[in-house]
């Protein structure tokens, strides 16, 4: 029984899964001693934009302690994704054919850069022109101050939208790939995929005009870069007989 294949590929995903688990704790234990500095330093864009005389509040008892842990882990997860993707590489690569396996590697490795990228867009450019409009809307005698946790929620909403809208050239090579789409049938569809970008710009993002052009345009201009880069990709037609060899 100890020999069946089910059970082994189960006891090395746990395993796997174990020692995700473990790289993740690993490093937010180094980054925990860290915690403030790491929200101050998400907060920046909220703190420049504030007038001199407010602050950040925080209205539950706990989230002074709990909120820049909270972000902490997140970061961990974050910093972790290229070990934890290539532990999910480790574990499907058996089962890929060698064509697949030249395809999934940069596809991996494109889509870890392009998340990474996305995080950055939203930071360095969209958070800061995002806080200067939020807080220079305020009306007259409205004091602005941001709870810290609200705060959290709301910027890993936003890295989340961009993180996820920067992998659109991943997308793009995994339709033409799979033969699911062409590149001409994508081009021809140009302007309804611009019109999709506004109306999920509009969804992933908090509900104004300037974070969801912020975020439309990356994704349409993404969406170009898929198309010009899937020109050195060849659709996985029929390549039964290639298959039956490999296997």
């Amino acid at each position: 029984m100890s020999d069946s294949p089910l059970l082994n590929h189960l006891l090395e995903l746990r395993n796997r899964l174990l020692r995700s688990v473990l790289v993740v704790l690993v490093v937010f234990a180094a980054l925990a001693y860290f915690a403030n500095d790491l929200y101050n330093l998400l907060a920046q864009p909220l703190l420049v934009a504030l007038p001199d005389d407010a602050q950040m509040i925080a209205t539950d008892v706990a989230a002074p302690f709990f909120t820049p842990f909270k972000l902490t882990f997140v970061i961990a997860l974050a910093l972790a994704i290229p070990y934890l993707l290539w532990q999910l590489w480790a574990f499907i690569a058996p089962g890929l054919y060698r064509k697949e396996k030249r395809l999934v590697v940069p596809l991996l490795v494109s889509s870890t850069l392009l998340f990474y990228a996305g995080i950055s867009f939203a930071y360095f450019v969209v958070l800061p022109i995002a806080m200067a409009f939020f807080t220079g809307a305020a009306p007259e005698g409205v004091t602005v101050a941001t709870d810290i946790s609200r705060y959290l929620d709301f910027v890993l909403a936003i890295f989340m939208a961009f993180g996820i809208a920067f992998e659109t050239p991943v997308a793009i090579m995994l339709l033409i790939w799979s033969g699911v789409s062409t590149r001409e049938s994508l081009a021809r569809k140009r302007p309804y995929i611009i019109v999709g970008a506004f109306t999920v710009g509009m969804l992933l993002t908090p509900p104004d005009v300037i974070s969801q052009t912020l975020l439309a345009i990356p994704m349409w201009l993404l969406f170009e870069l898929g198309l010009q880069i899937s020109r050195w990709y060849t659709p996985a037609k029929s390549n039964d007989k290639e298959q039956a060899d490999e296997a």
